[in-house]
């Protein structure tokens, strides 16, 4: 069910790139950063092949995926800083999440947002999420803009050049980086697991 999922998702990704070009890049992208996973490594790697088959400019490409993503974190980000720390707030004791919670992503994000802001921007699945609690933390946004503009370029150019090089047998890095992705998906999985058993244990206590 989850390779289905995968597929459909990177047939829209193409799909979009097929139909409106460097836009589709643009666009795709920014979903990608808009906590939707749409796969950024389908992105830039077709973006690529197709700037190698003379269909679209390889600068471009780049820049297109690049702008994308801060575009798509910055909304992100506002989306965190605005309505999602009220919604913790108020609702987050259903899911487990209570005000002291908050206050230790706030500091945590105070000490260490520059660095996550910058390295999850290089990390498939991390990299779609990390702006909204970098939002909910209220991360210093020109810190966060700065750190996520220049996390963006190396995964960007990487899989750019990925696919340019590559041409037609662009699909060959996936299964490379596919097993990483589920890797730390799987590791995100299981601190979300600990994180309820805990405080499902903390409240039981009491």
């Amino acid at each position: 069910m989850l390779h289905a999922l995968i597929e459909w998702l990177s047939a829209i990704a193409t799909g979009l790139i097929e139909t409106f070009g460097h836009w589709g890049i643009f666009w795709g992208m920014l979903i990608e950063s808009a906590c939707i996973p749409l796969p950024s490594e389908v992105i830039m790697l077709y973006g690529g092949f197709m700037a190698e088959k003379g269909l679209l400019s390889f600068w471009p490409v780049f820049w297109a995926g690049v702008f994308g993503n801060l575009v798509g974190s910055v909304l992100t980000y506002w989306i965190g800083a605005s309505g999602g720390r009220t919604f913790l707030m108020k609702y987050g004791k259903y899911i487990l999440i209570n005000e002291k919670h908050i206050h230790t992503a706030d500091r945590w994000f105070a000490k260490y947002g520059d660095w996550a802001a910058f390295f999850g921007r290089n990390l498939p699945v991390i990299r779609t999420f990390i702006s909204l609690p970098a939002g909910i933390a209220k991360m210093n946004f020109w810190k966060f803009t700065v750190y996520t503009f220049v996390g963006c370029l190396p995964w960007n150019l990487a899989l750019t050049w990925a696919g340019f090089k590559l041409g037609t047998n662009w699909h060959a890095v996936e299964p490379y980086i596919k097993p990483f992705s589920y890797g730390i998906l799987g590791l995100i999985i299981l601190a979300v697991l600990w994180f309820v058993y805990k405080n499902l244990r903390t409240r039981f206590a009491h």
